[in-house]
């Protein structure tokens, strides 16, 4: 059954920001490694888009939801085409997908029915729901003892209109912890600008988060909750996944666009630009991109696919010298070997 969808936002209330420019693609993001355009794709079935994010379970199998509220598999070394199979339906809309690794179960932010577990086997029980103060569960960090950090990234706007929180440019967002002992739901930072991508650090004393509206990678402190800008990026970041050993893959959906960047100033003119149809709003640019960074946020390695061949890349796993990939209008997941 499907999970009803909120009725339309409010009007988007913006306010004036400083114009920002973006950097260009060049140093450590020079696209000089262009394998994202060559990579193996393993379908979704038929008509079906949207594998906004991947994961690897213990079974060995890759894992991504899609845009009517399924999830899917695949096994890991299946030869690219294989056809996907059904592991469970949330009647929402999936987003990030993370492994327990206490038990082996899948915990999913559902962008319409909030956090979720879902066992191997495919029985899909809610943790926390949409009622306050969870409302766009988007990303997930599974912690040692269990707690689930999250991001919620909007308390204004559903998925359906994830654009208008980006033209509103206000700091709609928070990070949450989910205890699965008390069943409670904390805050642990809030006044973020649409927090989206979150890892923890190897000693689980701080996360690593981006920003979507604000292109930045910060350091939250655990549990103060205290937030550092560690790096401004040249695209828009989305999903996150931590290797293991300090570094984190950043799924970065397009590269900055110069003319909503000049909006920020003229607010009344963003609100103009919110009630066009999509169609003709500013779009994100056809771009394949991911990037390796540390702790620190210096930037280790970038992947490119500047043809597009595999783009609005959302959500990225590296397993074993493999790198996954979902994309938030792709029609499966991709593929790409490391080495």
């Amino acid at each position: 059954m499907v999970v009803p969808r909120p009725r339309a936002p409010r009007p988007i209330r913006p306010v004036r920001e400083p114009a920002t420019v973006p950097p260009p693609l060049t140093g450590p993001w020079a696209p000089e490694d262009r394998r994202l355009d060559e990579v193996e794709l393993l379908p979704l079935p038929d008509g079906t888009h949207g594998p906004e994010d991947v994961v690897v379970d213990a079974a060995g199998r890759v894992v991504s939801g899609d845009e009517d509220g399924r999830l899917w598999w695949w096994a890991a070394d299946a030869p690219a085409g294989t056809p996907a199979r059904l592991l469970a339906e949330t009647g929402g809309r999936p987003l990030g997908i993370e492994l327990d690794p206490r038990d082996d179960s899948l915990v999913v932010c559902d962008a319409y029915r909030g956090l979720l577990r879902v066992t191997p086997g495919g029985a899909v029980r809610e943790l926390t729901g949409t009622a306050p103060p969870v409302h766009l569960a988007n990303n997930a960090a599974v912690a040692r003892d269990g707690t689930i950090y999250f991001t919620d990234s909007s308390d204004r706007f559903p998925l359906s209109h994830w654009k208008h929180d980006l033209l509103e440019h206000r700091p709609n967002g928070r990070v949450l912890a989910y205890d699965p002992g008390s069943g409670r739901t904390e805050v642990v930072a809030a006044g973020l600008y649409f927090p989206n991508g979150i890892a923890l650090t190897p000693d689980e004393s701080a996360l690593i988060l981006v920003e979507t509206t604000t292109h930045r990678l910060l350091r939250v402190d655990l549990p103060g909750g205290a937030a550092t800008v560690l790096a401004d990026l040249p695209a828009y970041p989305d999903n996150l996944c931590a290797v293991g050993d300090g570094t984190y893959w950043i799924a970065l959906p397009s590269p900055r666009l110069p003319v909503v960047e000049r909006l920020l100033p003229h607010p009344r003119l963003r609100q103009l630009v919110a009630l066009l149809p999509d169609a003709v709003r500013p779009q994100p640019r056809r771009y394949g991109l991911v990037a390796l960074v540390d702790g620190a946020g210096t930037v280790l390695r970038t992947l490119h696919g500047p043809r597009g061949a595999y783009w609005m890349i959302t959500g990225v796993r590296q397993h074993g010298d493999q790198l996954w990939l979902g994309s938030l209008v792709g029609s499966g997941v991709a593929r790409v070997p490391l080495g």
